[in-house]
């Protein structure tokens, strides 16, 4: 995710149908193009396109002679994995998701992060032939905001990010994506293109949730993750940029998908995966989960079976877990063992 003229691109796609919107009015069209040369100019420069080297090995606390070995990690995608504006590799989320992977499997973590800032999931092969040279056993992908700003057609994006996916899993990786973030969130953004980012957005999700799962992998929704304390706490949540995560952003988005990052290691508590149905949570066609997940930030979709089978009269089975917003409350951001709530 990058802040370099997104806007611009949309009030065009959207103008002209590039979203999948009927062709719109001039006068229309006119104040969705203002709408975008204000939001540029209010996000301001961007940092560049470097994060703070983050490769590593975290939770050493808990190496011991029995359990020496760390499990390797990798992180994949564009500036959201990146931790882009960070300055310090402590408060980006690969660095975040390692540290709590440690303190749930009590055991060291090796982070490779090869994650590019803007990237869209085209780009993503080149990354799986540099996360498959550290043999990791899981891999994190945040992808889908550039997809969004730069207008990729939707099956060029869900190809790419499947194609990674499957080739993570044929070596053995564990996958957890990070779907397409509500780009509505972001506060320069007024309407009417507060309302389109979010309908691109939450569709491209969905998207990526059926490709993903398809593909043998698991996804987790950010959705409008950082929507409410973004709107209430601009300047916490907000980096310098206003367009990327603060720390305490990135935190957000750490936590919300390493309850899932454990579960897929066989880490997470049995009674957290059983699902709740009073919380909407189940087994449901793949297509209807991708669907619900989009609209809540936290909620994990990973393929199941019923009655010992994967594919029902509706599609591919998927079960639906709502495994929460990640931290809550105030977070000491100095402290990288913090965990979220549940650990």
């Amino acid at each position: 995710m990058t802040g370099t003229g997104p806007f611009r691109r949309i009030a065009t796609a959207a103008a002209y149908g590039g979203g999948g919107l009927t062709l719109l009015g001039l006068a229309t069209y006119g104040l969705l193009l203002a709408e975008a040369v204000l939001a540029r100019k209010t996000v301001g420069s961007p940092h560049g396109l470097d994060g703070p080297y983050a490769d590593g090995v975290y939770g050493t606390v808990y190496s011991t002679p029995g359990n020496a070995e760390p499990i390797r990690l990798a992180m994949l995608g564009d500036s959201l994995a990146v931790g882009l504006g960070m300055i310090d590799a402590s408060n980006t989320p690969a660095v975040r998701i390692a540290h709590g992977l440690a303190a749930v499997a009590e055991r060291p973590v090796h982070l490779t992060n090869v994650a590019k800032s803007g990237s869209v999931s085209a780009d993503l092969a080149e990354q799986v032939d540099l996360a498959l040279r550290a043999r990791p056993e899981i891999a994190v992908i945040f992808i889908g905001a550039n997809d969004v700003t730069t207008q990729q057609k939707t099956p060029l994006a869900v190809s790419g990010l499947r194609q990674a996916v499957r080739r993570l899993r044929d070596g053995g990786v564990e996958v957890v994506v990070g779907t397409c973030p509500d780009l509505s969130t972001v506060e320069p953004i007024a309407q009417p293109l507060r309302w389109l980012t979010r309908r691109w957005s939450r569709a491209l999700a969905a998207a990526q949730t059926m490709a993903v799962v398809e593909a043998g992998g698991r996804t987790v929704a950010f959705a409008d993750l950082l929507g409410p304390e973004f709107r209430t706490y601009p300047r916490e949540m907000f980096g310098p940029d206003r367009f990327h995560p603060s720390a305490r952003g990135y935190l957000q988005a750490a936590y919300v998908v390493l309850p899932s990052v454990c579960a897929a290691l066989g880490l997470w508590p049995e009674s957290d995966t059983q699902p709740d149905p009073e919380r909407g949570e189940g087994v449901l066609p793949l297509y209807l989960a991708a669907s619900e997940a989009a609209k809540e930030p936290g909620s994990e979709v990973a393929a199941t079976r019923l009655g010992g089978r994967a594919i029902g009269p509706r599609g591919r089975w998927a079960m639906l877990l709502r495994r929460g917003r990640g931290a809550e409350g105030p977070v000491d951001q100095d402290d990288p063992e913090v965990m979220p709530r549940g650990a």
